[in-house]
């Protein structure tokens, strides 16, 4: 058994929540008895709570969760305002400095720098506008990914929102399931981009056509065993079903058990659930939902619409809902950039007001580390697009603002290997101002990640880089690999690695070179 089993079997899921606030109470990471705090900190992370890398002792990462970036107006605010009073480190940071949110690649929200005694009054203020931690981190259910327009989008195939907050509300609050065999990723959209990118994940649902009775029924094919990481990508694989949307959730809690059920518990290395599916086969997981998992008829799939998927997809007409879009209503979506992710406490409160003011007040989150900004009427766009703090976060980016991301890094996480988000910012200025990338490419997806677990999507990325080590002038020193060629469209293929262990203050330089190669002999088509 995995030397993290017999901690979660002991306690986890909900009843954690009593004792991390009995701890918070005593006086926080100080009361913790030192030979039990890597138990506790494993279980922590389901409230999501991190304690943060060696050196950053007593501070703790907090992520919170939420389906498909939704956030109900108020909710960027009360994130924001905690950020600003409480995300608040020993140091500032040279690009940001202090009290800011981060956005991740999974449509949620993280702080840093946070006091383990300051939790429950946090706590208490995000819960008060309906926000949770809960089920954020560790072996369970992760934030569950869907189209962030779900209910908006103007050319929607099948309104994915109910299944999205059936699956929050049920599955994912059912403490029966806090305790997964590892973390474990769920999408579902029914938009026609493809932008959960549904073939990365545990079990996604996507967007599928079916006669059934002679007529024509919109609804999902369902597709298991994505996922990145460790440099053993898998692209999700069809189970070969088509459900309508009232089973959707249905066959997600049938598979979500069997995972539970007969999931590796004893290899943490293999324990995904690409590795499950590459164990029993796509045969046997559908067999044996049928035969006990589920009471109705699996249907065979139907028609996907994988050929329209834009979203990520490394082709041309490649979309990422940045910019000012139409919603099915008549109203506007307005799509902002963070590059990389990384948002100030004010500007989130900022951006707030503006969707108070000139929208509905409604947020989502993207799974490009964006905010959206929802029901816009016409009327309202010139006001909106003026604020002072679309300067910064412009709906019209340069090519690497618009396309880079970055997981968080050494700054804070104790396995990764380089720093991501203050060298990123600072190559992302210095390709802008000296780099050439042609008329027609509007974006250049540059994917950052600190190690190959690969939390920054560099496998998916026009560019992906990786954190490693290397020696340069007899020392050691951060280096990447760099890889080209990602992209999870209609056929999602993950980058190959062309340089190896390039010293970090080189590889800015190295992908100038690269978009000048790609300038020059770029075919008809290519992006």
């Amino acid at each position: 058994m995995a030397d993290k089993e017999p901690i979660k079997e002991e306690l986890y899921g909900d009843a954690v929540r009593e004792h991390l606030i009995e701890f918070a109470e005593k006086g926080g990471y100080a009361a913790i008895p030192e030979d039990e705090r890597e138990e506790w900190f494993t279980r922590f992370k389901f409230w999501g709570v991190f304690h943060q890398r060696d050196g950053q002792e007593g501070y703790f990462m907090m992520r919170l969760t939420n389906a498909n970036g939704h956030l109900e107006p108020g909710q960027l605010r009360a994130i924001g305002e905690v950020a600003r009073d409480y995300a608040r480190g020993p140091a500032e940071n040279p690009e940001w400095g202090n009290g800011w949110i981060d956005l991740t690649t999974r449509q949620s929200v993280q702080l840093h720098w946070i006091k383990l005694e300051d939790v429950p009054e946090i706590w208490d203020r995000l819960e008060a506008k309906g926000v949770t931690t809960r089920s954020a981190g560790g072996d369970t259910m992760r934030n569950i990914t869907g189209c962030p327009v779900a209910g908006r989008d103007k050319r929607e195939f099948v309104n994915s929102q109910p299944i999205l907050d059936h699956i929050q509300n049920d599955l994912r609050d059912d403490n029966a399931f806090a305790n997964m065999p590892r973390k474990y990723n769920i999408s579902v959209t029914g938009c026609r981009q493809g932008c959960a990118q549904d073939s990365i994940n545990g079990i996604g649902l996507e967007p599928a056509e079916k006669k059934v009775d002679g007529k024509a029924v919109r609804g999902f094919n369902v597709v298991v065993g994505g996922g990145l990481g460790g440099r053993e990508a898998r692209e999700a694989r069809s189970l070969d079903v088509f459900v309508e949307p009232e089973r959707g959730y249905d066959v997600v809690k049938a598979f979500t058990q069997l995972y539970y059920d007969e999931g590796n518990r004893e290899n943490r290395q293999k324990n995904r659930t690409r590795f499950f599916v590459d164990e029993w086969g796509t045969d046997l997981i559908r067999e044996k939902l049928q035969d006990e998992y589920v009471d109705f008829e699996l249907k065979q799939a139907g028609k996907d619409l994988r050929e329209e998927y834009t979203y990520n997809s490394g082709g041309p007409n490649e979309t990422d809902h940045v910019g000012v879009h139409e919603q099915h209503d008549g109203r506007n979506y307005v799509g902002l950039s963070v590059p990389i992710g990384r948002l100030p406490a004010e500007d989130a409160i900022a951006i707030a007001d503006l969707a108070e003011k000139h929208g509905s007040g409604e947020i989502r989150l993207t799974r490009r580390q964006n905010p959206l900004i929802l029901d816009v009427p016409d009327e309202e766009l010139d006001d909106l697009l003026s604020a002072p703090v679309l300067d910064t976060h412009t709906p019209e980016p340069n090519p690497f603002e618009r396309g880079t991301m970055a997981c968080t890094g050494t700054e804070f996480c104790s396995i990764a290997l380089a720093e991501t988000k203050t060298r990123t910012a600072r190559m992302i200025r210095w390709l802008r101002d000296n780099a050439e990338v042609p008329d027609d490419v509007d974006k250049i997806k540059i994917h950052f990640s600190g190690c190959t677990a690969d939390c920054g999507q560099a496998m998916t990325a026009d560019i992906g880089l990786q954190g490693m080590r290397a020696r340069k002038d007899g020392e050691m020193v951060e280096a990447l690999d760099i890889g080209v060629g990602g992209g999870v469209g209609e056929d999602p293929s993950f980058v190959d690695f062309i340089q190896q262990r390039v010293p970090a203050d080189e590889v800015p330089g190295a992908i100038a070179n690269l978009l000048e190669s790609f300038g020059e002999e770029r075919r008809a088509g290519e992006t």
